[in-house]
């Protein structure tokens, strides 16, 4: 769970087949099955770009809490932002103890999902207060986003699956 009424559900696809077969049999059947659980959803499908710090797998057991950041970024500056990710701000979040894996994605329309995962919120507090703002002016974010949308997390054990 999120911010108090809000659940954030990440879901990994081994191809964007696996997931065209997924939503083509089974997802009609499942989301009729929650009718009434919820009241606004809203989902989107990323395509991996390349990991945060190293080796990303969907296993949450060793984290407490994932900072998702959702960002629709300039057309004319969607190749710089991404530039920055891989050069400015993976480095410093790879170097941070705390900080145990993530992944970049991106969506048509130059949107682009950065999803980390933190041993702590503690951990990512402490990230935030010594480097994002040096970060975000090395990396020119002002210039580059449109639009951020984020969370942290915290996970919840009884819904991984």
């Amino acid at each position: 769970m999120g911010r108090s009424g809000v659940a954030h559900i990440f879901a990994f696809w081994e191809s964007r087949a696996f997931y065209d077969s997924f939503m083509a049999r089974s997802h009609d059947r499942l989301a009729a099955a929650q009718s009434g659980t919820f009241k606004d959803s809203q989902v989107k499908l990323f395509d991996y770009r390349f990991d945060v710090k190293t080796g990303f797998e969907p296993r949450f057991t060793d984290a407490d809490v994932v900072r998702v950041a959702h960002c629709r970024v300039h057309e004319d500056r969607a190749e710089h932002f991404a530039l920055m990710q891989e050069k400015v701000w993976n480095p410093a979040m790879a170097g941070s103890p705390g900080m145990v894996r993530g992944l970049f994605g991106e969506a048509p329309g130059s949107e682009f999902l950065v999803l980390s995962m933190w041993k702590s919120a503690a951990e990512h507090g402490k990230y935030r207060a010594e480097r994002v703002e040096r970060l975000a002016l090395r990396a020119q974010i002002e210039a580059d986003i449109a639009a951020l949308a984020g969370d942290i997390v915290q996970l919840e054990p009884g819904w991984i699956v």
